[in-house]
């Protein structure tokens, strides 16, 4: 069997079977031994704007992306996919982004591929789902900062630094993190320029503070949680939060069962979470990502990655897993519980995706 992005980290130890005895969510969106959730949440939520920022599944040309379904199953309302990310040839990127928007554009009557942000409204008012684009890692840019305007007009609309490993535009999350560099510099301005949103996660510490003094508008994480909730490298200091924050940006939780912290749910852990950000700097910084890779045992569209075990340390992905992962069921959990701990409606709906879209909106030209 190939090593892949999901199977290095299972053949490591994460997804262990101890993780399958703890207390969860079931799929259907109730907590188990429960009847429904509670109706304050379901009277509104249907109205609410469901923005997930990050999947999660590897991103090859041939991805049955019929399992977008999941996210439809679930009344997402838009979705960010990930097209390419460090470990593979920037090549890929671009034959991945020309295998999905021909599939997306085939099935326009599901799917909208967005280009500016009140377009992800449009997609909602229409019962269609809408789609973005995201990159992890400055890779896909071949060394070459004028890459970021063509990605933009294909639909790219956020692109991270370093994939946990250093590269040429900064340091990586996992790697002996130099700082951003001078081309990072450079594609941040341009990133700047044409729109796109300047995203920190897998992302260095130094790199990321210098990412955030040098940029001139909103910057998120698309997908990280507080390491005071759960130590990992993956993870982000109260410091980060607040520099995004400073930036107008938003942190966007992720459901990764390894970046959670251990609770009787990943509803319960990522509502912990949100609030922990709420806590720190306010209803107006926080929102989902949640990577999340639909089930499938042909382990179909995952990327071969033997050659790469060094993107994810041993000592950092050590057993157990603390949770399962989150699928996109988890939104309307969420907003049950958040309500239940006495948030408002409105601040909840920002967590859902009114964040999101006001840092799109300031951001995506």
């Amino acid at each position: 069997m190939p090593i892949t992005r999901r199977s290095v980290i299972a053949q490591i130890g994460l997804f262990v079977a101890a993780s399958e005895a703890l207390p969860s969510l079931t799929r259907g969106g109730t907590p188990a031994g429960s009847s429904s959730e509670p109706s304050k949440a379901t009277e509104w939520i249907h109205d609410a704007l469901i923005w997930d920022d990050h999947s999660g599944f590897d991103p090859t040309p041939d991805f049955n992306l019929e399992r977008l379904e999941d996210w439809r199953k679930a009344r997402v309302d838009y979705l960010s996919i990930d097209v390419g990310y460090d470990v593979i040839d920037w090549q890929l990127a671009i034959r991945n982004l020309g295998s999905y928007i021909t599939w997306l554009e085939k099935r326009a009557n599901k799917f909208l591929l967005v280009r500016r942000a009140d377009d992800v409204l449009e997609a909602k008012r229409t019962g269609r789902m809408a789609i973005t684009f995201d990159l992890e890692g400055m890779n896909a840019l071949n060394g070459d900062s004028a890459l970021v305007s063509l990605y933009y007009r294909l639909g790219v609309r956020q692109m991270l630094t370093a994939y946990n490993k250093n590269n040429l535009a900064g340091g990586g999350c996992h790697d002996k993190d130099t700082g951003l560099t001078a081309f990072g510099r450079r594609v941040i301005a341009e990133m700047n320029r044409v729109g796109m949103l300047v995203d920190c996660s897998h992302t260095g510490y130094r790199t990321t503070m210098d990412i955030m003094e040098a940029a001139t508008q909103p910057v998120i994480f698309s997908h990280s949680n507080p390491k005071t909730l759960r130590l990992h490298g993956r993870n982000i200091t109260d410091d980060q939060i607040r520099a995004c924050a400073k930036t107008g940006g938003v942190i966007g939780v992720t459901g990764l069962g390894y970046f959670l912290p251990d609770r009787a749910s990943p509803a319960i852990a990522l509502a912990d979470c949100v609030t922990y950000v709420r806590d720190l700097v306010g209803a107006d910084h926080v929102g989902l990502g949640l990577d999340y890779t639909p089930p499938d045992p042909k382990g179909a569209g995952d990327a071969p990655l033997d050659l790469h075990p060094d993107f994810w340390p041993p000592a950092e992905y050590a057993p157990p897993w603390p949770m399962k992962d989150a699928s996109p069921d988890v939104f309307r959990q969420l907003a049950a519980l958040l309500i239940e701990r006495g948030w408002s409606t409105g601040d909840v709906r920002k967590v859902l995706g009114e964040n999101f879209l006001r840092v799109a909106r300031a951001v995506w030209k």
